[in-house]
C-alpha cells in the first residue's frame, strides 16, 4: 500500500480510538490501543522502536524511540498534550532525518476533536 493510503487507515484507527476513549488518559494508553486497532485492521506496524543517532560513522544509542512504525513506510508519534507546538514538530522531523523516512504523523488525542490533533509532515530528504 502507497503511504497515502496507509496514512488514511491510520488516521482512521486513531479516530476510532478517540471516538471510543476522548481525550485526557495518558499516551500510552492511546498507544496500546491504536496498536489494538491497527491489529484489528491488520496494518503491519512495530511500537517503540529504536531511533539511534548517527554521526559521520558514529551510532549513538541515546534513547530516542518511535511511538508507532507502520508497515515501515510511515512514523507515528503519539501526544496527549494541551497543543501540539513547535518541539513536538522538530521531534518528528528529526526522526523522519534519522530514519531516512519520508511521512510522519503527529497525533495529539488530548483534543475534543481529532481533526485538531493531527498534524502530517514530510521529510523533503
Amino acid at each position: 500500500m502507497d503511504e497515502e493510503g496507509l496514512t488514511h487507515q491510520i488516521l482512521s484507527c486513531a479516530m476510532q480510538v478517540h471516538t471510543t476513549l476522548g481525550p485526557g488518559l495518558l499516551e500510552s494508553a492511546y498507544e496500546a490501543c491504536l496498536a489494538y486497532e491497527l491489529s484489528l485492521n491488520q496494518i503491519r506496524f512495530a511500537k517503540q522502536i529504536e531511533c539511534p543517532v548517527t554521526y559521520g560513522e558514529l551510532k549513538i544509542d541515546a534513547g530516542y524511540r518511535l511511538d508507532i512504525l507502520v508497515d515501515n513506510k510511515v512514523i507515528v508519534e503519539l501526544k496527549s498534550v494541551e497543543r501540539i507546538n513547535a518541539l513536538h514538530q522538530a521531534q518528528l522531523l528529526t526522526y523522519l532525518k534519522l530514519t531516512g523516512m519520508h511521512i510522519g504523523l503527529l497525533i495529539n488525542f488530548n483534543v475534543p476533536h481529532l481533526r485538531d490533533g493531527i498534524k502530517r509532515m514530510v521529510n523533503h530528504k
